[in-house]
Order: C-alpha cells, then sequence, then structure tokens
C-alpha cells in the first residue's frame, strides 16, 4: 500500500471519525485505488492508531458504497462502475437542476459576483496539472449555487451527493480536451442565472451533467479493455 496520505486530526471529532474522513477522502481522491485491499494493521501503523477506529471507518466505508466485503479476501476499495456511475449522475442531475431553478429565484447580486469569481478561479487553474485542485474549484463553484436555494434540506443532499460524486468528477477532469467546454458551460450557466432565464439555465446544468456522465463512461469501458487484453496477454 503505497498511498500517500495521513490522519488529518481534528481535536473536535472524535478519532473514529476522523479516520473515517481521511480514509473516505483517500477513496474519493484516488490514493487508494479501486481494487485495492484496505488492510487493517497497515492502515492502524500508516495512520498510527489502533486497528478498532480502522474496522469501524471500513464498516462505514461498506454502508456508503465504497468499499467492499469480499469472503476470504477482506475488504477492498469498491470499483467504479458504470452502474454506480449512472444511479448517482442520475440523482445529482435531479437536484443540480432543481437547485438552479430555485437560484434563478433567489441568487442575490453577492452571489452572482461571487459565482463569477469562482468560474475565474476555475479558468485560472486550467494550467495546472494538479487535477484535485480543478475538482476543488469546480465543486466550489457548484457549492455556490446551491447555497443560494436558501434550501437546508436540498444543500445537505447535494453535499453528500458531492462527496460521492468527487471520483467521477476527478476522472472528468484528467481529459484536459473537456476543459474548455466546462469553462463555457460555467460562463454560461451564469448569465442564464443573472437574466433569470430559468428553463435555458436548468438546460445548460442538465447538459453539463450529462457531458460528464458520457465521458466518465467511454473512461470506465476504456479501462475494462485495457484490463481485458492485460489479462489475454
Amino acid at each position: 500500500m503505497e498511498a500517500d496520505f495521513g490522519a488529518q486530526m481534528n481535536e473536535y471529532l472524535p478519532l473514529r471519525d476522523v479516520v473515517f474522513n481521511t480514509l473516505r477522502q483517500a477513496i474519493l481522491r484516488g490514493e487508494l485505488k479501486p481494487g485495492e485491499r484496505l488492510m487493517e494493521i497497515q492502515l492502524a501503523n500508516k495512520l498510527g492508531v489502533s486497528r478498532t477506529p480502522i474496522r469501524e471507518a471500513i464498516r462505514k466505508l461498506e454502508l456508503e458504497g465504497l468499499v467492499l466485503m469480499i469472503p476470504r479476501r477482506g475488504a477492498e476499495v469498491a470499483e467504479i462502475t458504470e452502474k454506480n456511475m449512472r444511479d448517482v449522475l442520475e440523482v445529482r442531475r435531479a437536484l443540480e437542476v432543481l437547485a438552479v431553478q430555485l437560484g434563478c429565484q433567489r441568487m442575490t447580486e453577492e452571489a452572482l459576483s461571487d459565482l463569477e469569481r469562482a468560474a475565474e478561479e476555475f479558468d485560472a487553474c486550467l494550467v495546472s496539472e494538479d487535477v484535485t485542485k480543478l475538482a476543488e474549484a469546480d465543486v466550489h463553484f457548484h457549492d455556490i449555487v446551491y447555497q443560494s436555494t436558501d434550501n437546508r434540506r436540498l444543500i445537505q443532499l447535494l453535499n453528500n451527493l458531492s462527496e460521492q460524486m468527487y471520483r467521477f468528477r476527478v476522472e472528468y477532469l484528467k481529459h484536459r480536451g473537456f476543459h474548455e467546454q466546462i469553462s463555457m458551460e460555467h460562463k454560461e450557466l451564469i448569465g442564464f442565472l443573472r437574466a433569470r432565464e430559468t428553463q435555458k439555465a436548468a438546460e445548460v446544468i442538465g447538459r453539463h451533467i450529462d457531458k460528464q456522465a458520457e465521458a466518465v463512461l467511454e473512461t470506465i469501458r476504456a479501462n475494462k479493455n485495457q484490463e481485458k487484453q492485460n489479462k489475454e496477454e
């Protein structure tokens, strides 16, 4: 296990939650790879904790679908499957369309200015080779839209879904050919939000997510084909 991550201690959180959050982020960011075994002893030594919080964290990660328990093998990071990707993106699409529709009605001038700055920050990250940094800039852009809805339940659902989306978002952003398109869609969305054109804004965000689904699906299939070829050789 060569992943380079460590526990981010927080005096306000129980140790089991710190370990859970650390492992969760390592999976979502790709530091722990799909199919990689989660060895309790190695993880405990790496994070400087006992095996108990590791075991508790793995159970919670299994409930979230990020970890699979394999008979006679133990825990391993769940693969990114077509079914998993479709399930998450279908829900995300519906919720983000709703968020944009509400945002068209409720977004303040201050929030619109924040959104424009977030789009500029995303563009500034395009020259970087750091995909994680780019993903975080994209998350920040969408977070501003979520907050503008002033709907706590919707924000909570979208934030939880955003965490599950992280692996798919990173895979999408690895394709530099999509970067200009994403930037243009951000700006297009801002224009329609500012003009309070609800239907057109909803169409932009729906198309934005559909294209992400197509790109990630291509990646999943390409990886499967590569694995098949490797086995045949």
